[in-house]
């Protein structure tokens, strides 16, 4: 049997306040040398269609920019906005938050290869050694994503991403290193070693 492959795509989340941070633009913080951004961007590489949530800036890949409505919604209803930002629904969305400076290609590849193997998953998120899901570090199946939207549009803004996945059957991927390590402060940044 001929299978067509499947459509990756990824949704970037940036639009996050960075309050722990004194408000920087988290997705402007270098690792080394690095925007965090690029770094999400190059994570990625393997979607064919990549949406950023957030203000635009430049890139060095062709990306469709897009913002929650109204903004500072959190990140559900940015991950919301950036499935409804794609021009075509593809079968598999990687969720990326723009803080999570050590998602590598190889990353989001086990993560596509564990949510494709298990044919009663939704999805498939990292997990850090304490056990803590990274539901912004994940492969999800399109169609599970859009099932588990709110039925009113109203209901996104203030929604936690844990309550809109929180009925869907996720695989753990357990972390290699500091994979599943975000930055929320500037200690979490020295602990990157950088």
């Amino acid at each position: 049997m001929n299978r067509e492959p499947l459509r990756l795509a990824a949704v970037v989340l940036t639009g996050g306040t960075g309050a722990r941070l004194g408000g920087v633009d988290k997705a402007s913080i270098e690792v080394g040398g690095v925007r965090l951004l690029e770094r999400a961007l190059n994570a990625t590489s393997a979607a064919g269609e990549v949406v950023v949530v957030g203000d635009p800036v430049h890139t060095s890949r062709k990306v469709t920019w897009t913002r929650e409505a109204p903004a500072g919604g959190g990140p559900a209803a940015g991950l919301l906005a950036g499935l409804d930002a794609f021009h075509d629904g593809p079968d598999l969305v990687c969720v990326l938050a723009v803080d999570m400076a050590r998602v590598t290609p190889a990353t989001v590849a086990r993560l596509v290869e564990a949510v494709v193997a298990d044919p009663s998953a939704d999805a498939a998120v990292l997990v850090d050694d304490a056990g803590r899901r990274q539901t912004l570090a994940g492969v999800y199946w399109y169609e599970a994503l859009m099932a588990a939207r709110p039925a009113s549009r109203d209901q996104e803004h203030g929604l936690a991403v844990r309550a809109l996945v929180g009925a869907l059957r996720i695989v753990d991927v357990p972390a290699f290193g500091t994979e599943a390590q975000d930055v929320d402060t500037w200690e979490d940044l020295r602990t990157l070693g950088e």
